[in-house]
């Protein structure tokens, strides 16, 4: 019988989200994560998921079609959402690990 994938909540988050490339930033650790501007049809949100990827193809990345500006990095703020180099706020939706993929979610607060 097939193993159901495990799915745990992570409350442990990054401190610091860098841009390295197009559509990839790397965390404290050299842990790169690929990001996914997503259309909710109302707020922002940003889908990060956390990809090993050899720096000389972090170049070869392609950028996501967005009409605002990504951030140069992401920095937590109070342990549950992320101030951004723009002085945007993020909450955090989700962090999740799935097997050996990890995810985070964010979305932009209202009042940025």
């Amino acid at each position: 019988m097939a193993e159901l994938p495990s799915k745990v909540h992570l409350a442990s988050h990054p401190i610091c989200l860098s841009i390295r490339g197009p559509s990839v930033y790397e965390d404290e650790n050299q842990r790169t994560w690929l990001h996914l501007v997503m259309d909710t049809g109302g707020d922002l949100q940003v889908r990060l998921c956390q990809k090993d990827i050899p720096s000389g193809y972090i170049a070869l990345t392609t950028s996501p079609m967005t009409s605002r500006p990504m951030p140069s990095w992401w920095m937590l703020h109070l342990g549950s959402q992320y101030l951004d180099s723009l002085g945007w706020f993020w909450s955090i939706v989700q962090h999740v690990k799935e097997d050996d993929m990890e995810e985070m979610i964010l979305e932009l607060m209202d009042d940025s």
